[in-house]
């Protein structure tokens, strides 16, 4: 069965957060290549995907960060069974191209480049919660409070970086590997490491429970490991 034939089949319909975005719709190209079912995806920010989910929108499946995902269990959106852990992504740290690189090798050097930069860029998700929350540790956030940017919901911080907005950006790896204009400085040091981990689960208002399910069960498949971390995640 070629590609073509494939997507003349009804499409499950999956929503997701932007961080996976681009390893989701190669993955799903790939399943459907080798007679998968195949998926409609919409990337939008990990907060409105929440919301559209919560709120009863009719997808298949959704796919979010892990701490995401076990409150649309909780809530009854998402069928408890039916979670399914795929990548581990790291965040990093990028800065516009052709600009003069940090140090970032330890968690000092880290906290140095935030107080000099002229602003930082954070996002809405869940890696953004966790470096406000660095900072609250290091207790420079009264110091550097005025120069916090924080991305649109849905808007990459790659691209506030590339567009000179900010001077120095976070966000996971995975969103900024690729995006023209900015250089990736490199992932976070281990001792403060932001790592998320992010899930795919099959909807309440699905019809087609059992076609969701394969198809997680096809992303997860060891044999996507080296396209997983091509986009800047790692398999779990």
């Amino acid at each position: 069965m070629n590609l073509s034939e494939t997507l003349l089949r009804p499409s499950l319909s999956g929503i997701s957060s932007m961080a996976t975005r681009q390893l989701l719709t190669e993955l799903a190209r790939i399943n459907a290549i080798n007679g998968g079912t195949a998926l409609a995806l919409e990337a939008v920010g990990g907060v409105d995907a929440a919301r559209r989910v919560q709120a009863g929108e009719p997808f298949d499946l959704v796919f979010l960060a892990s701490d995401a995902m076990a409150k649309l269990i909780k809530s009854g959106h998402v069928l408890p069974d039916s979670r399914v852990d795929l990548v581990r992504s790291q965040v990093a740290v990028a800065v516009k191209a052709g600009a003069q690189l940090p140090s970032i090798a330890t968690e000092a050097e880290v906290r140095d480049a935030v107080l000099s930069a002229a602003s930082v860029g954070y996002s809405t998700g869940p890696s953004g919660s966790a470096l406000l929350a660095l900072l609250e540790r290091w207790g420079i956030m009264a110091e550097v409070q005025m120069k916090l940017r924080q991305a649109p919901a849905g808007v990459p911080v790659a691209m506030m970086v590339a567009s000179g907005d900010v001077a120095l950006g976070f966000q996971q790896r995975s969103e900024m590997i690729d995006a023209p204009g900015v250089q990736v400085v490199a992932d976070l040091p281990a001792e403060i490491a932001i790592v998320t981990v992010f899930s795919g689960a099959v909807c309440s208002t699905t019809k087609r429970s059992d076609q969701a399910r394969a198809l997680l069960s096809a992303f997860a498949a060891p044999i996507h490991a080296p396209i997983k971390l091509n986009h800047g995640m790692t398999a779990l």
